[in-house]
């Protein structure tokens, strides 16, 4: 967004310093996310299956450039409203999309077109405010979820990725909300944390990115309210190449389905086909 505001804003004075201020900002997005798989690349506390290969990280920085700026500039800028919910008709089970840190329903478009062609209902919440706690997100969840199931009188599917997979089970903590979904997909989800929360430029200097912090008190609070029951309820896309969860073991929810898509960077994830394909089928 910073690139695309800098390029438009220069542009009248000069195309030439427009396209310099484009490339430029983008190449410091580039050089930012190498730090981010630098420090995967050299992270400890991964287990041997979890380990990247030093092809993978080359590949997933390389993807994950190209569909950050996709996102950000794009989707989320420009595109957040081009696919209007479609809460669908009586007896379709429906998908309710959940986005994560520093992103907008913008994210799922591809996801909320292919919904729109199978004739699938969908809603794709806007969690508000951008920096606030994850607990004040759950009742835009809960919303959503009681709009699509009074047309559809089905039970929906959630599918959240990063920051919404925990969004989630905050949602469902007291238990009150188990019934009222069909099955939880979390994509690319930290359920334990990151240790990106530690250092550098801190997730934790944001309310919600400290609950996301490994160790956190708000993380260590949630966990004691799950149950082996609800975790079965829940399937976990998680990879070894994402560069905002590390460790990958922290993308695993215990006792849930946890499937590990090798080689895929953290926004890539959305728009893996098998994480796609996989996901529908459970509908």
């Amino acid at each position: 967004m910073l690139a695309t505001a800098a390029a438009a804003t220069l542009w009248s004075r000069s195309s030439l310093l427009s396209a310099l201020a484009f490339f430029a900002i983008m190449t410091f997005h580039g050089v930012f996310l190498a730090i981010q798989f630098a420090v995967l690349a050299g992270g400890g506390r991964a287990t041997e299956t979890d380990r990247p290969t030093a092809r993978q990280l080359t590949w997933a920085w390389a993807v994950e450039t190209v569909v950050s700026a996709r996102v950000f500039l794009w989707q989320q800028a420009f595109r957040s409203q081009a696919v209007p919910d479609d809460v669908g008709r009586p007896g379709s089970r429906g998908l309710v999309f959940v986005h994560g840190f520093l992103c907008n329903r913008g994210l799922w478009n591809n996801w909320m077109e292919i919904a729109h062609n199978r004739g699938i209902p969908f809603i794709a919440v806007n969690l508000e405010p951008t920096l606030g706690s994850i607990d004040e997100y759950t009742a835009a969840l809960d919303r959503a979820v009681q709009e699509i199931t009074s047309v559809t009188g089905t039970s929906p599917l959630l599918v959240c990725h990063s920051m919404g997979g925990l969004v989630a089970r905050a949602w469902m903590r007291n238990g009150e909300s188990d019934h009222k979904i069909h099955h939880v997909v979390t994509i690319a989800s930290p359920h334990s944390g990151t240790t990106l929360g530690h250092g550098g430029p801190r997730l934790s200097s944001f309310v919600n990115g400290e609950q996301m912090r490994v160790g956190s008190e708000w993380l260590r609070a949630l966990a004691k309210t799950e149950t082996a029951k609800r975790s079965r309820r829940f399937t976990c896309f998680y990879s070894n190449c994402d560069n905002i969860v590390m460790p990958a073991s922290a993308g695993r929810l215990p006792g849930a389905d946890n499937r590990m898509v090798p080689g895929v960077p953290h926004l890539a994830m959305v728009f893996n086909h098998r994480v796609i394909h996989e996901t529908l089928a459970l509908l």
